[in-house]
């Protein structure tokens, strides 16, 4: 006896069919989670204040790179790592080199590489020496003696040195007048820094997101 089972439609090609199914539906809910994230988190870090540079730091890979896979996953990270997981954590801030930190304040300026300027970077552009004064309440200072310029700060208008002479010093009247004494850096043990974001919320929220993704997304593929 010969006997021949014959199976219609062909279950093999239905599998093979809910196999490329599964692997576009995972692979685009993968990609769309990624997606999301990577917006949640850069509009996080704009929410708080900390700038469209910043909140572009946030970038996305999904992989595969090319194709479609059961096994598909998307990366959602940082270009500066340091500066958004400060953000995130709010972390207790010592110095590495001394007993203080030095935070500048208006009078200071900005720095010409760019980010905080330093006590050290102050004196070698303005040719002035810096004086500590302790307090035992508040913050302690770095002070600096010149007179005001026109816009109301110190210290914008040095006199050209002449040969032979020491670094360019602040043009000052011979009676004293207009010569003040502005604290240029306060001086802190540790700061904590505020906690301004929370990145781990929206991932958690993204991770919940991924089955009913892949769900909707396989039925979409059938």
């Amino acid at each position: 006896m010969k006997l021949k089972l014959d199976f219609t439609p062909d279950i093999v090609a239905i599998m093979a069919a809910e196999v490329a199914a599964g692997e576009r539906a995972v692979t685009t809910a993968m990609r769309q989670a990624g997606t999301g994230l990577k917006s949640a988190w850069r509009a996080q870090i704009t929410g708080a204040g900390l700038g469209i540079r910043l909140a572009n730091s946030i970038r996305l890979a999904s992989f595969p790179k090319s194709g479609e896979s059961l096994n598909a996953a998307a990366l959602v990270w940082s270009n500066a790592p340091v500066i958004v997981g400060a953000h995130d954590t709010g972390p207790l801030i010592r110095s590495k080199n001394g007993l203080w930190l030095a935070i500048p304040t208006p009078a200071a300026g900005k720095s010409t590489r760019g980010g905080r300027i330093t006590p050290a970077e102050w004196e070698r552009r303005t040719g002035l020496r810096l004086r500590f004064i302790y307090r035992r309440r508040g913050p302690s200072l770095l002070v600096a003696e010149g007179r005001l310029n026109t816009k109301g700060r110190a210290f914008g208008r040095l006199t050209r040195p002449h040969r032979g002479h020491g670094p360019a010093s602040p043009s000052r009247s011979k009676t004293g007048r207009g010569v003040v004494t502005a604290p240029i850096f306060l001086l802190v043990p540790q700061v904590k820094l505020p906690k301004r974001i929370d990145l781990a919320r929206d991932a958690e929220r993204a991770q919940t997101k991924v089955p009913g993704l892949i769900v909707a997304n396989w039925v979409d593929a059938r």
